[in-house]
């Protein structure tokens, strides 16, 4: 029993002992004490912790669609065409829409529709603005919007925002006494024939009449005073090699020309050996205006230009083959002098916006 005792303590010393000589040993061959622990790989931050997750992306906003267009794409001059449309829109917004036509190529635009705050979901007839009209050609409809929070209108699966729409009248037959169309510009000079023996042709579907022209506020085109000449300043009366396609209004040199209707400029030119310096007008009413033999220097519009009822064009002259001051003025339908166009017989016209004007 004292052995045992005694062997304890002694065995206790040794275990002691050889911990102290090991970890003398590991001072010994490690400068600065104790190896250090393997390194740790760096954490973003510095701290050791889980490196944090990146939040996620929000959602992309979700745009109002328009999901049907229905309209004519080729409508006749006159009123523009039928049509309806629905929105959609996936937060149930009202959408702020509206919808443009615009002649191609000026994209000037013709007509503006504004719906307003609409409800989606519901299919909707667009209301034109009183009045509007298209003449033929080839227009863009484009419908734009908005909803509550600012997203712009989009395209559906099936839908366009932008669609084509040409609008094209089909002229009636003129008799076989109708007047030809001319290769040269008109002129007040000629044969003093009458031109009662030339037919008139009507105008066609959706263009007004003299009477409605007047009362939707047409102007007379030539601003001081004037006269319709004799025979052979009518629509109709022979030229060399083609008839007259206009009715000449006779007036002192430098008298204002002004425009009938609100519309856009086609186009200006200089023709020495018919119209002199001349302009063409294109109406929204069906109508193309031409004004010949205008004095020099007096264009006061260009092509492309948009001009209100009763801005000036140009002040009268007799440039041109012409032998007297005076406003050579057609009226064309379907375009002045296209493959589809055709002159009316101008003075009913006039007639009428001379005693509109002259009441007034």
């Amino acid at each position: 029993m004292w052995l045992l005792r005694a062997w304890i303590p002694l065995a206790l010393s040794a275990c002691a002992l050889s911990a102290g000589s090991t970890s003398a040993l590991a001072m010994k061959d490690t400068p600065g004490g104790v190896s250090a622990p393997a390194a740790q790989p760096a954490v973003a931050g510095g701290t050791g912790a889980p490196p944090r997750r990146a939040p996620s992306a929000r959602p992309a906003a979700e745009h109002p669609t328009l999901s049907e267009l229905a309209v004519a794409r080729s409508p006749k001059p006159g009123p523009p065409p039928k049509l309806t449309l629905q929105v959609q829109d996936a937060a149930g917004s009202r959408v702020d829409l509206q919808v443009a036509i615009a002649s191609r190529p000026s994209a000037h635009s013709a007509v503006l529709a504004k719906l307003g705050w609409v409800l989606p979901g519901r299919t909707l007839t667009v209301t034109w603005p009183k009045g509007a009209r298209l003449l033929a050609g080839p227009y863009r409809l484009l419908v734009s919007g908005r909803d509550r929070r600012g997203e712009s209108l989009e395209r559906g699966a099936r839908t366009a925002l932008e669609t084509e729409v040409v609008v094209k009248a089909q002229a009636p037959q003129p008799s076989a006494s109708a007047p030809s169309p001319s290769t040269g510009g008109s002129s007040s000079s000629g044969s003093s024939s009458s031109s009662s023996s030339a037919s008139t042709v009507s105008p066609a579907a959706g263009v007004p009449s003299p009477a409605q022209s007047a009362a939707e506020g047409a102007i007379f085109p030539v601003a001081g005073e004037h006269n319709f000449g004799g025979p052979e300043n009518a629509f109709g009366a022979p030229r060399s090699g083609y008839s007259h396609q206009g009715q000449d209004i006779l007036t002192a040199e430098g008298t204002p020309d002004v425009a009938p209707y609100a519309g856009e400029i086609e186009s200006t030119s200089y023709q020495e050996g018919g119209a002199g310096y001349y302009a063409v007008e294109r109406t929204s009413v069906g109508f193309s205006f031409f004004f010949a033999h205008c004095q020099a220097g007096s264009l006061a519009v260009s092509g492309g230009q948009s001009v209100s009822a009763g801005q000036l064009i140009c002040r009268a002259g007799e440039t041109g083959d012409a032998t007297t001051p005076h406003l050579d003025f057609e009226i064309w339908i379907d375009g002045w002098r296209t493959a589809d166009g055709y002159p009316i017989n101008p003075l009913p016209y006039l007639e009428a916006w001379e005693h509109d004007s002259a009441s007034a």
